[in-house]
């Protein structure tokens, strides 16, 4: 049997390199959070139409950023008349281009600030939330203990972490690796955040999934290969609709990287859940919207 210690290394290497497989290629390339894209989004002179009046804030998720995670979602929404903006959080000393990687507290600080400086600048009372991963669970904890709830009208999460990860059972080899957990917590805290039972979940769920005030969407994949089960996605409780991607489009096999980068399935969803009043049901013609 190989030492601990050797055995180790392999085993923090295979989370990181599963977590880091669901970051698109340019990540490598982005542009770094001070230059928003050309396309329209993060536009600080946008002001809500009567039709659209609460500004969508897009939260990428680990290892994301504000760029490459909504190069699709982003002008998707922005045609469709939302002021739209993106944030770029959880950065770590000495670690550029990959965000979402420091702890789960310390971000939904990020996202309070930012959705003031959203609000201050628009005008808005309110604004919704859309997050991929972690970014549609780490808002959470905005809305529970950060005084969110009164800001925010929906919160809508694309293969949302919120009830932890197996990583498809790899974390429950963490016992058997003395220290492994350790070095997760220290190395990449966001990741340690995220496993089923981890403090900052066993909290963030306590008393319930919800908050009042705020409507919630979960959209999941079936064949979501890293917030596993994908079930744990989805939330109990007054105002949330829990999505399953499949039963709009049985056809649709994005996991869980597509789901948010290129899925306008997803994208329809996304859209209906903001204006349901206005944006018709979700089917696999959707991908023509």
């Amino acid at each position: 049997m190989l030492p601990w210690r050797r055995a180790l290394r392999p085993l923090a290497a295979l989370l990181l390199a599963t977590a880091a497989a669901v970051v698109p290629a340019t990540t490598a390339t982005a542009a770094p959070a001070a230059a928003a894209p050309s396309s329209g989004w993060n536009d600080w002179s946008c002001k809500p139409s009567a039709a659209h009046p609460r500004p969508v804030v897009l939260v990428h998720g680990t290892f994301g950023n504000s760029v490459d995670n909504w190069l699709g979602l982003a002008p998707y929404l922005k045609n469709r008349g939302y002021c739209v903006f993106s944030l770029d959080y959880g950065q770590l000393p000495g670690v550029p281009l990959f965000n979402g990687l420091g702890p789960v507290e310390k971000s939904a600080e990020q996202l309070s600030t930012f959705v003031d400086r959203v609000l201050a600048a628009t005008g808005a009372p309110e604004t919704d939330l859309v997050g991929h991963s972690q970014g549609g669970m780490m808002p959470r904890y905005y809305l529970r203990f950060l005084g969110g709830a009164a800001k925010v009208g929906a919160l809508v999460g694309i293969a949302p972490s919120n009830h932890g990860t197996t990583l498809s059972g790899l974390t429950n080899l963490l016992p058997y690796f003395p220290g492994a957990k350790d070095l997760l917590t220290t190395a990449t805290p966001a990741l340690a955040d995220q496993i089923v039972g981890s403090p900052v979940l066993t909290k963030l769920n306590a008393g319930g999934d919800t908050v009042p005030g705020v409507a919630y969407t979960v959209i999941a994949s079936r064949y979501d290969e890293v917030v596993t089960p994908y079930r744990t996605q989805f939330l109990t409780g007054a105002g949330v609709r829990n999505v399953l991607l499949q039963d709009l489009c049985p056809l649709d096999l994005s996991e869980h990287l597509a789901i948010a980068l290129t899925d306008r399935v997803t994208f329809h969803e996304v859209a209906h859940s903001l204006d349901p009043a206005h944006v018709g049901p979700t089917t696999c013609a959707s991908v023509f919207d």
